[in-house]
């Protein structure tokens, strides 16, 4: 059920337009928690427009024009005085390629949590345990913290970009092509990695890759030309869509 306890973030009527060219178009979609909700579309239908607005990483683009509401726990983040800071800690993004700072694997995951203040050193490893051991990294990584990051392979890397997300204690992960890329055992373990995170995270993923959506995603948006045509559960969408667009597109008839 779709009630307002069960809602993360509620988008209202978000149109965005990039100076005169429309990103998104009155898009209105509840993202729910503890869930993994898939956005799935061609190139240039709004897919990483949307995730860079929930955590106001488009406050930098020029001629930007945003209008609609973006409710987090019923407060809307695009208000003027919103504290952007504290969205990003409440929202962490993992980018398509992995970028690890040029640090030990500890300080990569112990930077973000001095930055916010925190200074004991046991409450530090706890941090950095547990976030490698949710993103699944633990067991590869233990006897190796104090090595550089830039060692390890690219799905080590990118595991350790969403453990980083995990250290600063987020509620919301939006993931933008996490995988791509990267070979097929490294994606399995990220996939696995996100089935076990959504028991305490809300996670948003894009994805351009269709049979990843319908593999993990409990609900599926599918974007199209910056509108969103369908949402709903990834099963339904898969098997038995409302729209022939949403059926053509997971068909693979274009794409």
């Amino acid at each position: 059920m779709e009630s307002p306890q069960n809602q993360k973030i509620s988008i209202k009527d978000l149109s965005v337009l990039y100076g005169e060219a429309p990103a998104l178009q009155s898009i209105s979609l509840n993202i729910l928690k503890n869930l993994i909700t898939g956005i799935m579309g061609p190139s240039n239908s709004g897919k990483s427009t949307l995730l860079r607005i929930l955590n106001r990483l488009t406050d930098l683009i020029p001629n930007i024009l945003i209008r609609g509401q973006v409710l987090l726990d019923g407060t809307d983040i695009l208000i003027p005085g919103y504290d952007v800071n504290s969205l990003r800690t409440r929202v962490g993004m993992v980018f398509d390629k992995p970028i690890p700072l040029p640090r030990s694997i500890y300080e990569n995951l112990t930077f973000g949590p001095r930055m916010h203040g925190l200074k004991d050193r046991r409450q530090l490893d706890e941090r950095v345990e547990s976030s490698l051991r949710s993103a699944q990294l633990w067991d590869e990584v233990k006897d190796r913290l104090f090595e550089s990051a830039l060692k390890l392979s690219g799905g080590q890397q990118q595991r350790l970009c969403i453990a980083r997300t995990l250290a600063m204690q987020s509620e919301v992960i939006l993931l933008d092509e996490p995988t791509s890329g990267l070979d097929p055992i490294s994606t399995a373990k990220i996939e696995e990695a996100l089935q076990t995170l959504k028991e305490n995270y809300t996670i948003i993923l894009v994805s351009n890759n269709t049979k990843q959506i319908a593999r993990i995603s409990d609900k599926v948006a599918f974007f199209l030309m910056g509108e969103l045509i369908e949402y709903g559960p990834a099963d339904k969408l898969f098997t038995n869509p409302s729209h022939k667009r949403t059926e053509d597109y997971v068909s693979g008839r274009f794409g």
